[in-house]
């Protein structure tokens, strides 16, 4: 990766972005040598400005950031970088350095859940208790909720059609997950239909 480090006084800002819910998370800045140590141990490292020294982000703390993608500007002079956050992020115990509203990203998160579920099992949780009837009775739900959104929008109230359009993204995501898919494979689907 060509990054031009010279026209910063040898910094460039670094965009640091949640991988799952893409959040902005903090912006940071990075020297060639904090760059090259990131992609090598894949944990984004800083050069700190007031600190004068490389800084690993969770060095003290132990909220690493975990790289999953590096992406360089079209002028070779900022990087984002697509993380895994261990914790939170902000120094002031918030998830993000930008006090952001979180509802914006909650599908994604949904969508993590629903996988911790599958990966860690709870006995009585639904997500257990539904796998256990089977992909059949999980389709079957992502009807009916359909069906319910269709009668809430034409015949009840504002805030009875918001609690069955959830309950439908929710078990889509449920079915999705079930089928060893994701809310990225349908995001793709509709950015190459929209092309």
């Amino acid at each position: 990766m060509n990054i031009d480090f010279n026209k910063s006084d040898g910094l460039v800002p670094v965009v640091i972005q949640d991988e799952k819910t893409l959040e902005v998370l903090m912006l940071g800045y990075m020297n060639a040598v904090a760059f090259e140590k990131t992609q090598n141990e894949g944990k984004v490292t800083f050069f700190s400005r007031s600190k004068n020294r490389l800084w690993t982000k969770g060095e003290e703390s132990g909220n690493f950031l975990f790289v999953k993608s590096i992406h360089i500007d079209c002028d070779n002079d900022t990087i984002l970088i697509k993380a895994n956050p261990v914790g939170p992020t902000c120094h002031t115990g918030s998830r993000s350095c930008f006090k952001t509203e979180y509802n914006q990203n909650f599908i994604f998160e949904l969508e993590n859940i629903i996988t911790d579920r599958y990966e860690n099992p709870v006995e009585d949780s639904y997500i257990n208790k539904m796998r256990g009837k089977g992909l059949n009775k999980i389709a079957q739900k992502v009807g009916e909720e359909g069906v319910e959104t269709v009668i809430a929008a034409l015949a009840e109230s504002e805030e009875e059609l918001i609690g069955e359009a959830s309950d439908l993204v929710f078990h889509l995501l449920f079915l999705l997950k079930e089928k060893g898919l994701s809310i990225q494979d349908i995001a793709k689907k509709l950015e190459s239909r929209h092309q």
